[in-house]
C-alpha cells in the first residue's frame, strides 16, 4: 500500500471510481481509491441502472448527458462490457400541467443538447405494444437514454483508472482523517495511513460517517427505494424470439413509477410516499450487499396504476423485490465540489440517481480538483448551497419529501412545506397576518407575494386531477384557506403580484430581505485585500456604495457582493441569501496567512428592510432627522442614522429601480423599526411587496442574477458587467484569464428581450432561443414587466445578434414567439427614479 499520493478517493461505488477515472484521465496518475469491501457492495449494486437524460436542473442534465454519451465509449476503451442498452425512454404524460412541464423541458433539452421527441398515443403503442393508452395525452421520448449494468460500468471505470496508474485497495476501512499544518491530508486506514494533497468522499451511504472524521455534517441521508422483479412473461418471451427490439423504458410520472423490461418479465420501481430515511447515523461497519424488508403494502396504489397501464405486469408473479438505501439531500440534488471550511477536501455524495451522474460528476469533480474550475455552471450541485441549518431533524423531513416528489410536477413557482418554517426574521407573523405567501431560502421564510384579506381558491379553481401525483398548491393556510395554485403558466397570484409592482411605482412599499448573505471584512490588510481578489474599484471613501464581483480564474463570475465601508477599515459585505455558505467560504479560502484580514460572518445579527418607491423619501423624513436631500445622500452611498427609536445603517441602493434605502439593522430592533415604516407609511400608500413583485421588477432593469445570467460558464464581459469590471487595475482574480478570453473572442453576449404575442405564460429561463429555426442562445431569465406591460426575458444570445430590433423566436412551453431585443435596462434606462 502506497504511504503518499496526490489524491485519495474513499468509495468504490460507482461514483467514487468513475471520479478515480477522471482524475486519471486529467493526468493525475498518483491517485488512489480506498473501499472498505468489495466495489460496489454499498449502493451500486442493487441500483436499476437507468440512465434517464430527463432534468429540469441544467447543473443535472449536463452531468447526465456526458454519463450517457461516455458510457457509449467506455467498452471500446476499456474492453469491458457496461451492459448498456440504449433502448430510449418514453415518459408518459396524462395532465396539462404534466404537459406543460415536459414542454418546459424540452427547452432545458434544447439548450443542453439532448434530443427529445414528441409521441402521440398512437406512437406510444407503436413503440409500447403491451402499453395501454388511455387517457395520455402524450409522451416524450429520450433516444438516447436506457439503462446500462452498475457492476459492470464499475468495473470499466476500474479498468481504465487502473490503466492509467491508479490503485485500488479493496477490503480496507478508513479510521479517521487528519490535516496537517502544511494543509496535507492523512488517510489512516486498518493497513496503514496515506499522505496526500486532497481527498475525495464519493462513500455514499456511509456520507455522514466520513464527514463526521473532519468535523462536517454532510446533508446527505438515504431512503429506502424499492423495486419489484417479476417472472418472465409470454407476450416479452415471443417479443424476444421473433426478435423485436426491446421496449424502451416507460414512466408513468403522474403515478410515480418507471417500468422496464428485465429478464423477459418486467421491473416496476415506484416512488412512493411514506418511504423512510434509513442508516440515519451511516450503516455498521460490517455492512454490505445490505437489503431492507420489503414493504409491499406501500406500494399498492402504484402497482394498481402500473396494472392498468401495462395488464401484462399483473399477469406474472413476482420473482424478487428489492429494497435497498438510495443517498438523498433535502433537495434531491447530488453534492459535488468542495467541501465548506476544509481546503482540498471535496465531495461527491447524495447521488440518488448515481448511475446515470457517476460519469459526469466525476468528470466535473476531476476539472475543479485539476484545474481549479469545472467547466460547467455547478451551482445546482455546489454542497454548499445547504447551511448549517441542514442538521439530522431537517435532513429526515427534507430527504424523505424529496424522494416522495421525484415524479411530481415540476412547478417553477413551487414551495414544499416540509421542515418549514424553521428560519423566520422578527417580522415573520406581522407579514403573514398582511397576507404574505411564504417561500424558503436557504432555510428562510421569505414572503413571494401578498394575499388580498380573506382570498380563497376555490375547489374549481385548483382543479385538481384524477391521478396519484396531483398536488398542485401551496399549503392551506392555518384557517384551511387554499391561496396559491402552481403552473408553468400565469397563475392565480399574477394580477396580486401586479398590484404589488404598480403599488411600488405609484406610491411605496417595504420588503424584507432579511435573508441576505452579510460578512464584515475587518483588519489592517482589508482594503488591499478587497482590492486584489475582487474586479470593481473598492470605493475610497468611507460611505460610498459598490457592485463587485469575485471572478473565476478563466473570468466568469462566482460571487457578487454589495461592498460599503460602515466604519473606517471595516467592510459591511452583502451577497445573495441562497449562497451564504458558498460565498463566505469562498472568501474565507481566499484569506491571506498573515492575519491581516479578518472575517466575521454577520448574517443573524442584520435584518434588512428595503424601502422603494417615489414616496419612499416621505416615508423616511417622518422617521428619521437624517438629511435625505440628494446633496446630503446621493444614490450609491450608505451612512448610519437612526430610525424612530431605533438605528440602522440606510444603503442607498434596490433591486427595483426606484427611489428608496435597505435598512440594515439589528436584527432585535427589527419590529420596532418596521412597525415605524408602516405607521408612517400609511397616508403614502404603503404595502409590503414580496419576491415576485421584486423579480418582475428587476427584469425591466435588466439586473443580472447569480447562478442565471452571471456564471462560470459566460465571461463577465458576456454577462454585460464592462462597468464592475476594471480591467486597468493592477490585478484582481480572473484578470488574465478575462484578458486570454476576450483575446479568444467570446461565444455570447447578454441581451434584454421583449416577447411578442403570448398571453397566458412567460419565460421563466431556460428557454431556448432561434434564429431562422436554430439555437442561437438561451433564456436566463423571465416574466412579465408590469411598468411596462410586456412579457420580458433576459438571455445569452451569439454576439452578432445584439443589436437593437434583433428579431428572434423563443420557444415557451413548447410554442415559439417573436422576441425582439430591445434597450437594456428598459425601465428607466437613465436611473432618474433611483437617483429622484
Amino acid at each position: 500500500m502506497k504511504s503518499t499520493a496526490r489524491v485519495v478517493v474513499i468509495g468504490g461505488g460507482v461514483v467514487g471510481v468513475g471520479t478515480l477515472y477522471h482524475l486519471v484521465k486529467k493526468g493525475w496518475s498518483d491517485v488512489v481509491l480506498i473501499e472498505r469491501k468489495e466495489l460496489t457492495s454499498g449502493s451500486t449494486w442493487h441500483a436499476a441502472g437507468l440512465l434517464p437524460l430527463f432534468n429540469m436542473s441544467y447543473s443535472v442534465g449536463k452531468i447526465h448527458q456526458y454519463s450517457v454519451d461516455l458510457y457509449s465509449r467506455l467498452e471500446a476503451e476499456t474492453g469491458q462490457n457496461v451492459g448498456l442498452r440504449q433502448v430510449s425512454n418514453i415518459r408518459l404524460a396524462r395532465t396539462q400541467d404534466r404537459w406543460d412541464e415536459f414542454m418546459y423541458y424540452a427547452g432545458v433539452a434544447d439548450t443542453i443538447g439532448v434530443k427529445v421527441n414528441r409521441l402521440t398515443p398512437e406512437e406510444i403503442k407503436e413503440a409500447w405494444p403491451l402499453c395501454e393508452t388511455d387517457g395520455l395525452l402524450g409522451a416524450i421520448q429520450h433516444p438516447d437514454d436506457g439503462y446500462v449494468q452498475p457492476a459492470d460500468l464499475t468495473q470499466a471505470f476500474a479498468k481504465g483508472a487502473r490503466a492509467g496508474g491508479a490503485e485500488i485497495y479493496r477490503n480496507t476501512s478508513v479510521t479517521g482523517i487528519t490535516q496537517k499544518p502544511n494543509g496535507e491530508w492523512v488517510v489512516a486506514t486498518d493497513k496503514g495511513e496515506i499522505t496526500c494533497e486532497h481527498v475525495v468522499s464519493a462513500s455514499g451511504n456511509f456520507a455522514r460517517k466520513t464527514g463526521a472524521m473532519v468535523g462536517l455534517d454532510i446533508p446527505v441521508i438515504p431512503v429506502e427505494h424499492q423495486y419489484i422483479v417479476t417472472e418472465a412473461h409470454p407476450l416479452i418471451k415471443e417479443r424476444q424470439a421473433k426478435g423485436l427490439p426491446e421496449m424502451g423504458v416507460l414512466r408513468e410520472a403522474d403515478s410515480s413509477w418507471y417500468m422496464r423490461e428485465e429478464a423477459g418479465g418486467l421491473l416496476l420501481g415506484p416512488y412512493e410516499i411514506g418511504a423512510p430515511c434509513c442508516y440515519m447515523d451511516g450503516p455498521t461497519d460490517d455492512s454490505e450487499y445490505e437489503l431492507f424488508q420489503e414493504d409491499i403494502e406501500r406500494l399498492m396504489p402504484y402497482i394498481e396504476t402500473a396494472i392498468e397501464r401495462v395488464p401484462a405486469f399483473g399477469e406474472v408473479g413476482v420473482k424478487k423485490v428489492y429494497n435497498g438505501a438510495i443517498a438523498y439531500t433535502p433537495d434531491g440534488s447530488p453534492i459535488i465540489g468542495p467541501a465548506w471550511d476544509k481546503k482540498n477536501f471535496w465531495l461527491n455524495e447524495g447521488h440518488s440517481f448515481g448511475v446515470t451522474a457517476a460519469g459526469g460528476a466525476g468528470w466535473q469533480l476531476a476539472e475543479w480538483i485539476v484545474e481549479g474550475e469545472p467547466s460547467i455552471d455547478m451551482m445546482g450541485v455546489d454542497p454548499r448551497r445547504f447551511g448549517p441549518y441542514a442538521t439530522r431533524g431537517y435532513l429526515k423531513e427534507k430527504n424523505e419529501e424529496a424522494y416522495a416528489n421525484v415524479f411530481t410536477v415540476h412547478y417553477p413557482d413551487e414551495e414544499r412545506n416540509a421542515a418549514r418554517p424553521l428560519k423566520t426574521s422578527p417580522i415573520y407573523s406581522r407579514l403573514k397576518a398582511l397576507g404574505g405567501v411564504f417561500g424558503s431560502i436557504y432555510g428562510w421564510e421569505r414572503a413571494n407575494w401578498y394575499a388580498p384579506e380573506g382570498y380563497a381558491l376555490s375547489e374549481a379553481e385548483i382543479d385538481k386531477q384524477d391521478v396519484l401525483l396531483n398536488h398542485n398548491h401551496a399549503p392551506a393556510l392555518e384557517d384551511g384557506r387554499i391561496v396559491e395554485k402552481f403552473s408553468f403558466r400565469r397563475s392565480n397570484y399574477f394580477e396580486h403580484v401586479g398590484n404589488e409592482c404598480k403599488n411600488v411605482t405609484e406610491n411605496v412599499g417595504v420588503l424584507d430581505m432579511t435573508p441576505f448573505a452579510k460578512m464584515e471584512v475587518s483588519g489592517p490588510g482589508a482594503r488591499e485585500w478587497l482590492t486584489s481578489i475582487l474586479a470593481n474599484l473598492i470605493p475610497k471613501k468611507q460611505g460610498r456604495i459598490a457592485l463587485c464581483h469575485l471572478l473565476t480564474k478563466y473570468g466568469g463570475v462566482r460571487s457578487e457582493f454589495t461592498v460599503y465601508e460602515w466604519a473606517p477599515g471595516r467592510f459591511y459585505l452583502v451577497s445573495a441569501g441562497g449562497y451564504e455558505r458558498h460565498d463566505h467560504d469562498v472568501l474565507a479560502k481566499l484569506l491571506p496567512e498573515d492575519g491581516s484580514v479578518t472575517l466575521k460572518p454577520i448574517t443573524g445579527q442584520y435584518g434588512v428592510l428595503v424601502l422603494a418607491g417615489p414616496n419612499a423619501r416621505k416615508v423616511m423624513e417622518k422617521i428619521t432627522d437624517a438629511d435625505l436631500s440628494n446633496e446630503a445622500f446621493p444614490w450609491l452611498t450608505g451612512q448610519p442614522i437612526s430610525v424612530a427609536t431605533a438605528s440602522a445603517h440606510a444603503l442607498r441602493v434596490n433591486f427595483v429601480g426606484e427611489l428608496g434605502w435597505e435598512l440594515h439593522h439589528p436584527i432585535e430592533m427589527q419590529t420596532t423599526i418596521f412597525d415605524a415604516i408602516m405607521e408612517a407609511g400609511a397616508e403614502f400608500g404603503i404595502k409590503p411587496f414580496g419576491i415576485r413583485a421584486m423579480d418582475s421588477m428587476r427584469l425591466e432593469k435588466s439586473y443580472r442574477l447569480i447562478p442565471r445570467e452571471l456564471s462560470n460558464e459566460y465571461s463577465a464581459l458576456e454577462s454585460g458587467l464592462e462597468r464592475f469590471v476594471k480591467l486597468k487595475k493592477d490585478d484582481f482574480i480572473g484578470k488574465e484569464g478575462l484578458l486570454a478570453w476576450q483575446e479568444k473572442g467570446f461565444k455570447w453576449a447578454f441581451v434584454t428581450l421583449e416577447v411578442h404575442g403570448i398571453k397566458d405564460a412567460d419565460a421563466r429561463g431556460s428557454e431556448a432561443i432561434f434564429l431562422n429555426g436554430e439555437p442561437v442562445g438561451r433564456a436566463t431569465s423571465g416574466g412579465y414587466g408590469w411598468r411596462l406591460g410586456k412579457s420580458l426575458a433576459l438571455a445569452m444570445v451569439k454576439p452578432e445578434l445584439v443589436e437593437l430590433g434583433t428579431e428572434l423566436e423563443i420557444q415557451i412551453l413548447g410554442e415559439k414567439y417573436k422576441a425582439t431585443v430591445i434597450e437594456e435596462s428598459p425601465f428607466d434606462p437613465d436611473n432618474e427614479r433611483l437617483r429622484a
